[in-house]
């Protein structure tokens, strides 16, 4: 039962990172499964009404229900209805993206954004995606609140995002990981300047509860040419200020009491 859990698990996720569907045979050749079995899992995550077949391509396709899923969870939760003014504000302040992310267990997962960009270019990625930890500012500010050992500890599970994959400047070292750390302890945010995507520079700083420990990271992301190192390091008053700003409200979220 675990593994046809596993495997539709496996399905659900490679189907999101393919909106316009995919084929049968491709799914199974992409994810190393038997076309029997993929047919299978797929038939019933169509019974189940969180896949659909279109019938002119015969592609299948994700349906809203797992996004519907999530949504439901967040506005229950709260997490948002807290967040966005403080989410807003900053975004306005600094002319970019402001998003959060929450930890859960071993992950960081964006869950609400600002988009403070009002003209010219415009950094706003896919929500609801897991963050890789060694590349990204929202990955360097958690792990800047725990010990290097534990820190380390959490990208070896993962693995080093490559600059092949991410940014020219993603650290694959643990040297290097090590010095985006120490430095995000001493100013309090993490800073990256094309780690995780070529031409983007990002900080971010922990949301921390009572004890100390992170329940989230708010993150500014743009274009290096508008958001330099510079403007980076004077945001920084700003960025504190949401993550003190959303520490005190978090009572306010069953989710985020829940982890405070």
């Amino acid at each position: 039962m675990s593994n046809i859990l596993e495997r539709s698990f496996y399905v659900l996720e490679h189907l999101a990172s393919h909106p316009q569907g995919l084929p049968l045979s491709a799914l199974s050749s992409e994810l190393s499964l038997p076309l029997s079995a993929t047919h299978r899992l797929l038939a019933e995550l169509v019974r189940c009404g969180y896949v659909r077949q279109d019938q002119k391509h015969g592609t299948y396709v994700l349906t809203i229900k797992l996004v519907s899923l999530g949504l439901n969870f967040l506005s229950a939760s709260g997490v948002v209805d807290i967040a966005q003014p403080l989410l807003d504000r900053l975004a306005v302040e600094s002319g970019e993206l402001v998003r959060l992310a929450m930890v859960d267990d071993d992950a960081l997962t964006f869950v609400a954004k600002a988009q403070g960009a009002a003209r010219g270019l415009r950094y706003d990625p896919d929500m609801g995606l897991s963050v890789n930890l060694s590349c990204s500012a929202a990955g360097h500010a958690w792990l800047s609140t725990m010990s290097d050992e534990e820190a380390l500890q959490r990208v070896s599970r993962q693995g080093f995002g490559q600059p092949a994959d991410f940014g020219p400047n993603a650290p694959t070292t643990v040297k290097a990981l090590l010095g985006y750390l120490e430095a995000a302890r001493k100013r309090g945010f993490s800073l990256i300047v094309e780690a995780f995507a070529p031409g983007m520079t990002a900080m971010a700083a922990p949301v921390r509860n009572r004890a100390g420990a992170a329940i989230g990271v708010v993150t500014i992301a743009g274009p290096m040419v508008r958001l330099t190192e510079e403007r980076m390091l004077s945001l920084g008053g700003a960025l504190l200020k949401t993550t003190d700003d959303l520490a005190l409200a978090a009572g306010g979220s069953p989710l985020m009491r829940q982890r405070a």
